[in-house]
């Protein structure tokens, strides 16, 4: 697959963008023996691309699964980090990780938890972020009161915030705990707005006790400990490579093969009345 050659430039970790922009006007790069041009593309696999004569090799794929704790930054730096005692999640991966530029896919907030991909493939990140490709995401999510059936079947159609109506979801109400006045939720995205969740339930008048992120496309968060990475097998490989290309085709396999409901499972629907309104930790 051909793509610009400043972008090829910076994903084998030769220069920035903007660092391959000025060496392709500067004539020093060359693809299959001609000078290239800004605007230009190769493809890595069959162009021959030189900078100065020496041949650019493609940068092998990595790619690794992150369980985020709370206080770790979804970012590659962080400034002020240590004022603030927290870490970036580029500093919980093995040295041996961090020899490769490695990126976060998407985000997840300081408070939120669970799993994170971390890789240097941009069409693997491209395949679930970009949003016509409808790349579902499963969150376990624990809110204060109780959260009744009408709530439920709200959130699942879609709750209006100030940058416009959330899209439909699937949920699922696993339990209320009344001793601690807390209720589990499954939740089923396909979209991944700032703060998405955490908005629209305050809206409904449950504020967020803790979420976790458990899925993400093919991608599983399983029992991986909390802080802790692993690089994917290779039957997960083949699995999101395999997602990849679907999206390239027209949309992910699951944004074609399931379909996101309006309310909630009837064996998950919870009884009871209104709910008692927001409430605050403590």
């Amino acid at each position: 697959m051909k793509v610009r050659l400043q972008k090829l430039l910076a994903d084998a970790g030769l220069a920035s963008r903007r660092g391959a922009e000025a060496w392709i006007r500067a004539g020093r790069v060359h693809v299959n023996g001609r000078v290239a041009a800004l605007g230009d593309a190769a493809d890595p696999e069959r162009d021959e691309v030189r900078v100065d004569g020496r041949r650019v090799a493609a940068e092998q794929r990595s790619y690794w699964l992150l369980h985020k704790p709370k206080n770790v930054l979804t970012t590659t730096a962080d400034p002020f980090a240590k004022e603030a005692g927290r870490r970036t999640v580029l500093e919980l991966l093995p040295a041996a990780a961090r020899r490769t530029r490695l990126y976060p896919v998407g985000r997840l907030d300081l408070d939120s938890e669970g799993l994170l991909l971390l890789t240097n493939d941009g069409a693997v990140a491209q395949a679930l972020l970009h949003p016509s490709h409808g790349c579902e995401r499963e969150y376990h999510v624990e809110v204060w009161g109780q959260v009744t059936s009408e709530s439920a079947r709200r959130l699942a159609r879609g709750v209006e915030l100030e940058d416009g109506p959330t899209l439909p979801c699937r949920v699922r109400v696993v339990g209320y705990d009344r001793k601690r006045d807390a209720c589990r939720l499954v939740l089923t995205l396909r979209e991944g707005r700032k703060r998405q969740i955490r908005r629209a339930l305050f809206a409904l008048g449950h504020p967020v006790r803790r979420l976790v992120r458990v899925r993400m496309g093919p991608l599983r968060l399983g029992d991986l400990p909390s802080g802790r990475a692993r690089p994917l097998g290779a039957g997960e490989q083949r699995e999101l490579l395999r997602f990849v290309r679907a999206s390239a085709r027209g949309g992910s396999p699951a944004a074609r093969g399931v379909g996101l409901r309006s309310g909630c499972s009837r064996t998950a629907r919870v009884r009871g009345g209104s709910g008692p309104g927001p409430r605050r930790p403590g």
